[in-house]
């Protein structure tokens, strides 16, 4: 049996980039599922759970960001985070 995966590439718009409360909003999004879910902007790459490696990402507005999943809920864990950075993570 294969693991599902996925990516979804996208530009953060907001306006001061992944800071504490982004992160945050990232991190309680991709703790409802049980899929491994990376961020990675450039050469920088985090794991979705750790806000102290979001944040030392230091990804500005306008960067092209790639979210992977890979695990039972991989889309849904995607698709809960694209709608969170459509939604200006609710801010």
């Amino acid at each position: 049996m294969t693991t599902p995966s996925g990516t979804r590439r996208l530009i953060l718009a907001h306006k001061g980039g992944i800071h504490a409360r982004p992160a945050l909003a990232i991190v309680k999004t991709v703790q409802q599922f049980h899929s491994k879910v990376r961020v990675r902007s450039g050469d920088q790459e985090a794991d979705a759970r750790e806000i102290l490696q979001l944040l030392s990402m230091g990804v500005p507005q306008g960067a092209e960001v790639t979210l992977a999943a890979e695990g039972p809920d991989a889309d849904e864990a995607l698709d809960a985070l694209v709608n969170l950075f459509d939604d200006d993570f609710g801010m």
